[in-house]
């Protein structure tokens, strides 16, 4: 084990040192010092030649499919989806990223250094999920598994993640490009900013039937189910059923995930949820579909409390989605905390109201302030460059 001695200034008092130690595996993060054990972490971003991003000057450079495939071997960090198309009409999909083998483990739960659970070096990037000319003209990715309907095809299922993006969005894509007959530039600029939100369509309807609600959550109810499922930023029902998507979450990760593991497993996946309440199991109680039922009622009215908390009204035609109070995007100044209130409202670009979610095509992420999602995006026209247009957060 290698030792390293840093100092740390720290203002106002005295400079702290640390140890930082590593072992051939890499930094150690952990240790337990009673069972004389250390836990190190062996991370592939770690390796040599892992700038991210460096790799683009290559795929810039990239006359061909087969020459944008080789580009894309030197990506190894972060893993991402690499899109190609040319002026020929060929059009492309690469996963790249660095993808170490590991012959006997996961990688998911610490394994001894001894020697038995050495990498065996990485996966070569045509052992990595591509598309290249599908059949049906067109392809999506949205952060999302390409190869996730049928991971029967593709041997290395777990080689770049054990959990990817929500696959909503990337379903909005295919259900809008399936139904085009011809994209235009505009309506290229439509889809990126499309705010449909496929989760909606399919928990609303859960709400149909449930008995047992008060005359304000059967409002409520009834407005979602005549709703568009648009997360408008001038929606009422979108600011409903966000609050009520947030309480629904929440209370369907306490049905179905033990207590002793919640803190570990963190959020669930929006497919998975609606799975399960499509098809509610013992763990809804041994009236599965009545324990369904009362936590839809249940989450509702808290939703509504929360609302009416937010909004300072049980006026309902005043509540709006996208604004300071709910969905906005403030982006602060480096220096924003460092100046006076007069030149802080300068400096600082916002709040703006906001529509969109984490689960929509325009990914505004699932904070009442956007602090995640697309910061640039382009739109490019192969055919006449001059067309194309671009997008890039202040």
């Amino acid at each position: 084990m290698t030792v390293r001695t840093d100092t740390i200034p720290i203002e106002g008092q005295a400079d702290a040192e640390v140890e930082l130690k590593y072992t051939r595996h890499g930094p150690v993060v952990h240790e337990d010092t009673a069972n004389n054990v250390a836990y190190a972490v062996r991370a592939a971003w770690l390796d040599y030649g892992s700038a991210p991003y460096l790799a683009s000057l290559r795929m810039d450079q990239a006359t061909t499919w087969e020459e944008f495939v080789e580009a894309c071997n030197y990506s190894r960090i972060p893993s991402e989806n690499m899109v190609w198309a040319d002026r020929a009409g060929n059009i492309g999909y690469q996963a790249v990223g660095v993808s170490p083998i590991r012959p006997n483990h996961s990688g998911l739960v610490p394994v001894p250094g001894d020697g038995r659970y050495e990498w065996d070096g990485f996966l070569p990037i045509k052992a990595l999920p591509s598309v290249h000319n599908p059949d049906k003209g067109y392809f999506g990715t949205a952060n999302n598994y390409v190869l996730l309907d049928n991971p029967a095809t593709y041997p290395h299922w777990e080689a770049l993640h054990y959990t990817w993006g929500d696959q909503m969005r990337a379903a909005r894509v295919e259900e809008v490009l399936a139904g085009a007959r011809h994209m235009t530039v505009i309506d290229n600029m439509r889809l990126q900013m499309d705010e449909l939100s496929v989760a909606a369509r399919n928990l609303v309807p859960l709400l149909r039937d449930v008995p047992g609600l008060d005359d304000r959550s059967a409002r409520a109810r009834d407005m979602l189910l005549a709703w568009d499922a648009v997360l408008d930023r001038d929606s009422v029902e979108a600011a409903i059923y966000v609050s009520w998507n947030r309480a629904l979450r929440a209370a369907v990760r306490d049905v179905v995930v033990p207590e002793s593991v919640r803190d570990t497993i963190g959020g669930i996946n929006t497919k998975r949820m609606i799975d399960w309440l499509t098809a509610p199991d013992g763990r809804f109680g041994d009236d599965p579909i009545a324990g369904r039922d009362q936590v839809l009622r249940d989450t509702l009215a808290a939703a509504l409390d929360g609302l009416e908390e937010r909004f300072g009204t049980t006026e309902t035609t005043t509540w709006r989605y996208g604004g300071e109070r709910f969905k906005h995007a403030l982006i602060r100044h480096p220096m924003s905390a460092a100046v006076n209130e007069d030149l802080r409202r300068r400096l600082d670009v916002g709040p703006l109201p906001r529509g969109g979610y984490g689960g929509t095509v325009h990914n505004t992420g699932n904070g009442d302030n956007q602090t995640s999602g697309g910061s640039f995006m382009l739109i490019a026209d192969t055919a006449d460059w001059d067309n194309s247009v671009g997008l890039n957060t202040p």
